[in-house]
């Protein structure tokens, strides 16, 4: 019986090697000499510090442009308070990964309304989608893409 599993997962490779090219273009920029701002990668956080809020609000742009370079989709971003300590402003941007208790309902609710022949299971941080056909497959993944989803969806691990 042909399947596919509806995801959410970020490349970690290209993700901290988006880390490194930030720091590289933030120590080259004229706008941030000797600021020592910096971007770190721990776990799944970005954690963003400069010498004021200003500075990281010109950070955005750079961290969303190069992960848009290594086509890392800039939804799964979720940005933390800006908070300024000492001489300092701090900020912690989560990653996020994996499909949640409440987007998998969503998603298996989304497909039940639409009455398709296939049926959805929740099966840990990703929904597993099964059917008789092939075409009812495809058509549930374009209905998933074109669904207002907060958080980009892979499809993987397509069977026949």
């Amino acid at each position: 019986m042909p399947s596919f599993d509806v995801v959410s997962e970020v490349n970690h490779h290209e993700l901290t090697n988006a880390v490194d090219q930030m720091n590289r273009e933030i120590t080259n920029r004229y706008d941030f000499k000797g600021s020592n701002a910096r971007v770190e990668l721990k776990e799944q956080v970005l954690n963003v510090e400069a010498e004021n809020e200003f500075q990281i609000k010109q950070m955005h742009d750079i961290i969303y442009k190069k992960l848009a370079a290594r086509s890392i989709d800039t939804s799964c971003l979720e940005q933390g308070k800006i908070e300024e300590r000492g001489m300092r402003a701090y900020q912690a941007i989560t990653v996020r990964e994996g499909v949640d208790k409440d987007l998998a309902r969503k998603i298996v609710k989304l497909i039940k309304d639409r009455k398709m022949k296939v049926q959805a299971a929740i099966q840990g941080e990703q929904v597993r989608v099964t059917g008789k056909k092939r075409d009812d497959l495809q058509s549930v993944i374009e209905m998933l893409k074109a669904a207002d989803i907060d958080l980009p969806l892979q499809f993987n691990n397509f069977r026949d």
